[in-house]
């Protein structure tokens, strides 16, 4: 026993407890601090996710501007040197422009030109549902009767599209809500036909033939899809 008369023992266990105390108290402040810091990062992450986030296809290729922010002055689209330049043919484009926001001459063209290689592609091959995507009912009608009969008589094309020349506006209008422009494509290609037996009865892939073909596009500029089809089909 001490000079106070307490027993050791008791000393140890006061120690022991004042210990288990403190700890507690050290712990507590502890778990208050994460506990902050969780909220912190959790409540800003919420916060993020709650913002809606624009789907990829909706047209937001330029960031919003505030209602008094001066606003870019579009450029009117005019027709090309190249192109058929009759007062008519400009109305038309400028129309089939401010009918539909996204329009822009040179991508219709090059876009044009795509489709040009690529139902040609699909013609040559007999490959009907390339057709049926890309040509409307009447236009792939033609199409088609043309692979039955070459299939018939046992005929095959090995054509190919070595290059296009040019592709300029022959005509365009705006019919309602239908966009309609006519392109002249000047190609060269190189075509041979052959028989049931392999045989070579029409063509060479030696001598490449200017091709010249107007082909008219439509749209309906109020759709969401953005893709054109080919609707009619003539030599240039």
């Amino acid at each position: 026993m001490d000079c106070r008369g307490r027993p050791p023992l008791a000393n140890e266990v006061g120690k022991q407890v004042i210990y288990v105390i403190t700890e507690i108290v050290i712990l507590a402040m502890i778990a208050a601090f994460l506990g902050l810091r969780l909220y912190s990062v959790l409540g800003r992450r919420s916060e993020h996710e709650e913002e809606v986030i624009p789907h990829r296809f909706e047209r937001s290729e330029t960031p919003p501007q505030a209602d008094n922010a001066p606003r870019p002055v579009r450029q009117p689209v005019v027709l090309r040197a190249g192109d058929n330049r009759v007062p008519a043919n400009e109305a038309g484009i400028r129309a089939i422009a401010a009918a539909d926001q996204g329009f822009d001459l040179l991508g219709f063209l090059e876009g044009a030109k795509g489709a040009y290689g690529m139902i040609l592609e699909a013609f040559w091959k007999g490959d009907k549902e390339t057709l049926r995507e890309l040509a409307d009912d009447d236009v792939y009608e033609s199409f088609a009767g043309a692979i039955d009969a070459r299939e018939a008589a046992g005929e095959t094309l090995e054509n190919r599209l070595i290059r296009i020349e040019d592709a300029s506006v022959r005509s365009a209008e705006l019919d309602g809500r239908t966009a309609r422009i006519a392109v002249l494509f000047v190609a060269d290609i190189a075509a041979v036909t052959r028989d049931a037996n392999g045989n070579v009865i029409a063509g060479s892939l030696d001598d490449a033939i200017e091709s010249r073909d107007v082909w008219t596009f439509t749209r309906n500029v109020g759709a969401s899809d953005p893709n054109w089809v080919l609707d009619e089909t003539d030599e240039g």
